[in-house]
């Protein structure tokens, strides 16, 4: 029963997000949640575990998931469910679109979707950094206890390291990889 679930929960997440890996986040978030699959920072763990290991990061982060909910196989159903949709939509799409690529529907079409990526992979941002910037979910006693005491509620030396990673990838330039590779160094000194 556990691999229909994965199956379809995954199914409908390759479906029904635009944009690549970093917009279905929020999607498999909401579903894993829903489902009490996976705690939020033990979600968090697999979506760093995700970029960082060769592939498609949703592809990666169903395979995580799927493992961690139901092993060996339950990984490889999550990622069959979340590759399929979109085998079957470009197979479908592709036969079209070369055709119609230049048609003011097509455009207007394309025009309309780059927003909606847009807003899922800020939700896919905020997301992350509330889980791992903060000790505590926003809310409304986040604020209040945020301008009471806030080292209390903000996760230093998580803030420390982001300010730190984009540093080195804004002003330096430095290789995101290697960007990587120190910050995981800063979180086993600061963390560890």
């Amino acid at each position: 029963m556990i691999y229909i679930r994965l199956l379809t929960s995954f199914i409908k997440i390759g479906a029904f997000s635009f944009g690549g890996g970093y917009a279905m986040i929020p999607l498999i978030q909401k579903e894993i949640e829903r489902r009490g699959w996976l705690g939020m920072s033990e979600f968090v763990d697999i979506i760093g575990i995700a970029e960082m290991t060769p592939g498609p990061i949703a592809v990666n982060s169903a395979t995580f998931v799927g493992y961690k909910v139901a092993g060996i196989f339950g990984g490889m159903i999550a990622t069959i469910g979340v590759a399929m949709p979109s085998l079957v939509i470009i197979m479908i799409v592709s036969r079209y679109f070369f055709k119609h690529k230049d048609h003011p529907l097509s455009k207007t079409i394309l025009q309309g979707i780059r927003p909606v990526v847009c807003g899922l992979i800020i939700a896919a941002a905020l997301f992350v950094s509330n889980t791992c910037l903060f000790k505590y979910n926003l809310s409304r006693e986040f604020f209040i206890m945020l301008t009471d005491n806030p080292a209390g509620v903000l996760n230093l030396g998580s803030i420390a390291i982001t300010l730190l990673a984009l540093i080195m990838l804004l002003r330096f330039k430095i290789h995101p990889i290697a960007v990587i590779a120190v910050s995981a160094f800063a979180g086993v000194a600061l963390f560890g």
